[in-house]
């Protein structure tokens, strides 16, 4: 039975894995930050099952867990409680919208860090995952009538958003942490991978995000064995979320639009995290992503 509810568990996982970083994503402001969320729910969702059994709703039941770890993160991230209580903010009266507001899915993440956090969370259920307003209730623990007020309110929020003059603004990055990014994303673009491991952090971790997690400098090393040996891949140095990222093209497909990216942290001059997309490619999607170099033709 065990076993049985295990390989359930699994199916329901590869599933709605994309919906559930969507989600998480967009609700965190950033892919990387969404994906670690999603990985911390399912450990969550997985550890529980033995005492929970036969659950009605599954999808249901993962997005609360999901939802849940996001606002702890949240609150984590701004080192003290959220704003007040969102339900209540959110049961003033809103002027009413059509039942769904196709807009919201090509908003970038960062975006929808401008809506108070259940409006946020019911545009992104309801507009961007299709979900029902009583699943929306649900999964947020609101009342039905909050979490329609709650979407009005951020369909209305996001409509003003999207009239405001365009914010254009320059990667962030220092000019050590550029210096760092680009002499990376080259070692790729000539197969020079001694320099690339020779930046290793000794405890550097690397999460092959939907596929494994290693750590230290020598299980980390041998993962570069794999793009070494590829021919298919092409680079260009980046910025995703605001964080530095190699950008991947697949040379099958197209040198113009990035097949996934890799995020990367550095501690001074050592590479302390890569969080590699190349199994999580829905991880694209409404990423803000600017290239520090151009973007590659026939390297």
């Amino acid at each position: 039975m065990a076993d049985d509810l295990r390989d359930q568990f699994e199916g329901l996982v590869g599933e709605l894995r994309p919906k559930l970083h969507r989600y998480c994503a967009r609700m965190t402001g950033s892919a990387v930050d969404g994906e670690d969320i999603v990985q911390d729910a399912l450990m969550k969702a997985f550890a529980a099952l033995p005492s929970v059994g036969v659950v009605d709703n599954p999808e249901g039941w993962l997005f609360r867990i999901a939802h849940n770890t996001a606002l702890d993160f949240l609150r984590r991230r701004a080192r003290g409680p959220m704003m007040q209580h969102d339900e209540a903010l959110d049961m003033i009266a809103a002027p009413d919208s059509p039942d769904r507001d196709h807009e919201a899915a090509t908003m970038t993440l960062r975006t929808f860090m401008r809506l108070p956090a259940l409006q946020r969370s019911a545009v992104i259920l309801k507009d961007v995952l299709d979900h029902s307003l009583e699943e929306v209730a649900s999964i947020t623990g609101a009342s039905e009538a909050a979490a329609k007020s709650a979407l009005q309110r951020g369909r209305v929020r996001l409509r003003e958003i999207a009239r405001e003059p365009a914010d254009v603004s320059l990667p962030m990055l220092s000019d050590g942490m550029r210096a760092r990014l680009i002499t990376y994303v080259e070692g790729f673009k000539i197969g020079d991978f001694d320099t690339v491991r020779a930046m290793l952090a000794d405890d550097v971790k690397l999460d092959l995000v939907a596929k494994m997690r290693k750590q230290g400098k020598s299980e980390v090393g041998a993962y570069y064995a794999a793009y070494a040996a590829a021919q298919r891949w092409a680079y260009a140095a980046g910025v995703v979320d605001g964080m530095a990222a190699m950008i991947v093209y697949d040379r099958e497909v197209s040198l113009e639009t990035p097949a996934y990216f890799v995020a990367l942290d550095f501690d001074g001059d050592r590479l302390v995290s890569i969080h590699d997309f190349l199994y999580a490619r829905y991880a694209m999607d409404s990423v803000d992503l600017s290239l520090l170099d151009r973007a590659p033709r026939s390297q």
